[in-house]
């Protein structure tokens, strides 16, 4: 049967229905019809029915379905190569290969007309009196040019005969323009060609395509098409597919809806301050960094909150290191790497790793492990275990005490490496870092440094493996602590005296390698642990506040004994006999006495 189109491009219908020509198919046609079909007694059953087509969905009015010449590309001709050059591609996820393949080999025809109103055309003309088409090289060639010089728009403000190449002005008379649109997606997939190609700062095949996942039936397809029927090869070395923003209810960002959050507000807050506070860029670059970008993901003000809590955490950990290095400058005071206590030669360590792990997450675009290397190394790392330690050092010691510059030394080298790293996120907390640090550097800005390297003499696995058995010692030990706190056995940890019977053998050995590193491995130990006296091994207290056996240790907290220093809050036995000084241990008697 002939394909039959009664309907026009504006809704009514043609010559082809008959007596009904000139209805409107929205509007009256229905009624009429049914009108006449009852007079005719044509009419068996009326029942109305919803409407199964699609809706346009910005007037949000059912669309009509017509017949209409269009024109096709055909991809069976090159199928086998575009199947080919997705896997040449690194697909990010990598389910993203899966589906553009099977959307790939199971693509017919591909129509590239639209009947639109705006567009770029398809510079075609038709026989007005026939049906011939006038499209070949030559005409495309000459209205290529023309577009280069005049722009598309001209396509419509034209005539035929200031379109027509030179050798078809005889013939204006006999043509007339096309009204059919290029596809949008044929347009932006030959971008590689129009834009990367022609530009000497792009690359072509493209490091990056990045767009959402409904993309692989769009952009990603058309540019992978074009690029191969004229190329061979994909236009692109990397695509990367991202989810949506939907509200904290799950729903998909809409006008309509009236649920989308502008990112300005998040940035510069809201008429009223209490809903809608002002974060700034750098917590709203966070949150897009925290999520899983290839699946849909929620944003709204409690989760704001709890990215803004990790902002502070960050922030105020950098604030810390800062602050503790006021009185130090790094050309003069630094201590040799080599020359490091062991606690010291681990934070470097450690940070080692931490510039290894967010280089490999920014290199594979997997930014949430970024954020959560970063927060834990700010959290775990230095606040609860590194920092917690070395306050000690920092509060007691003198200014040129070596205890005191070695931890300096370490905090500048972290506060230095943190700025770099967070650079790409937390731009602007990166650069008020760098301003902040109290020394001269010879950038003045963090974004002039380069991306952070990690130094040689930063690396000492073997050190790791052990610092890390007996931070699970110091867990147990912190978990007992916290027990007699929330007894309100003990205050502070330094009110307290560890005896440990170690059973795990790797603790074992970690304590024995400790050993044969530091002149006192007990006092080391009780320092790590922030209590007043350790004692490893030997015979079980007679008074102990809570008593645990576990697979690491045995351990046993007591009361410290003596009196508390007044100045480091530590149980000594040996107070001063300084009468100026009565109430402070012995080595903070030195130190004060030096001053």
């Amino acid at each position: 049967m002939p394909i039959t189109c009664p309907v026009d491009a504006k809704g009514f219908l043609t010559k082809e229905a008959g007596k009904f020509e000139g209805l409107n198919v929205l509007k009256d046609a229905n009624k009429i019809i049914i009108n006449d079909l009852l007079n005719n007694g044509s009419l068996l059953k009326e029942i109305p029915y919803e409407h199964r087509y699609p809706y346009d969905w910005r007037t949000k009015k059912p669309t009509i379905f017509r017949a209409t010449e269009q024109w096709f590309a055909s991809v069976e001709g090159f199928r086998d190569k575009a199947l080919s050059a997705i896997e040449d591609v690194i697909w990010l996820p990598e389910s993203g290969k899966n589906r553009i393949d099977s959307m790939v080999r199971e693509r017919g025809d591909w129509c590239i007309s639209r009947q639109r109103t705006w567009g770029v055309p398809i510079p075609v003309f038709y026989e007005k009196n026939g049906k011939e088409i006038l499209l070949n090289k030559e005409t495309i060639s000459h209205i290529a040019d023309l577009f280069s010089i005049h722009g598309a728009d001209i396509w419509w403000e034209y005539d035929v005969s200031q379109l027509l190449p030179p050798t078809y002005l005889n013939e204006a008379d006999r043509w007339k323009k096309g009204t059919d649109t290029m596809d949008v997606w044929f347009d932006s997939g030959s971008s590689w060609s129009s834009v990367a190609s022609k530009k000497e700062n792009l690359n072509y095949p493209a490091d990056l395509y990045l767009e959402g996942s409904d993309q692989h039936r769009g952009w990603f397809q058309s540019s992978l098409l074009t690029s191969v029927a004229v190329n061979e090869h994909a236009p692109f070395k990397k695509v990367l597919t991202h989810g949506f923003a939907l509200d904290e209810n799950g729903r998909k960002m809409s006008k309509s809806l009236g649920n989308i959050i502008d990112p300005l507000v998040i940035i510069n807050g809201g008429s009223n301050k209490k809903l809608d506070p002002a974060y700034g860029a750098d917590v709203l670059r966070l949150w897009v960094s925290s999520v899983d970008y290839s699946t849909d993901v929620p944003i709204g003000s409690n989760i704001l909150k709890q990215i803004s809590d990790v902002y502070r955490k960050i922030r105020n950990t950098s604030r810390y290191l800062l602050g503790n290095i006021f009185d130090f400058d790094y050309k003069t005071d630094a201590i040799d790497i080599s020359e490091l206590p062991l606690l010291d030669k681990w934070m470097l360590n450690r940070t080692a790793e931490v510039i290894d792990e967010i280089t490999d997450a920014y290199s594979n675009f997997e930014f949430s492990k970024f954020f959560q290397t970063i927060q834990n190394f700010c959290v775990v790392d230095l606040s609860n275990f590194y920092l917690d330690i070395a306050k000690d050092r920092l509060y007691v010691s003198s200014k040129s005490d070596f205890r005191r510059r070695s931890c300096q030394t370490v905090l500048s080298l972290v506060i230095e490496k943190i700025a770099g790293l967070i650079s790409p996120v937390l731009c602007h907390m990166a650069e008020d870092i760098w301003q902040n640090i109290p020394y001269s550097l010879e950038e003045a800005s963090v974004f002039e440094r380069g991306w952070p390297k990690v130094p040689e003499l930063w690396l000492n696995n073997n050190l790791n493996v052990h610092v890390a058995e007996l931070r699970k010692l110091r867990t147990v030990i912190n978990r007992m602590l916290e027990s007699c706190r929330n007894n309100q056995a003990l205050g502070s940890s330094l009110e307290a005296s560890v005896r440990v019977d170690i059973s795990d053998q790797k603790v074992k050995d970690a304590v024995e390698w400790l050993s044969k590193s530091q002149s006192n491995k007990v006092d080391v130990l009780r320092d790590w642990f922030l209590v007043s006296s350790l004692q490893i091994g030997g015979e079980p207290w007679a008074e102990v506040l809570v008593s645990e056996d576990n697979d690491i240790a045995s351990v046993d907290i007591a009361k410290a004994k003596g009196f508390k220093c007044e100045r480091c809050w530590h149980y000594e036995v040996d107070m001063s006999r300084n009468q100026k000084h009565p109430n402070i241990c012995t080595r903070c008697e030195k130190v004060v006495l030096a001053i």
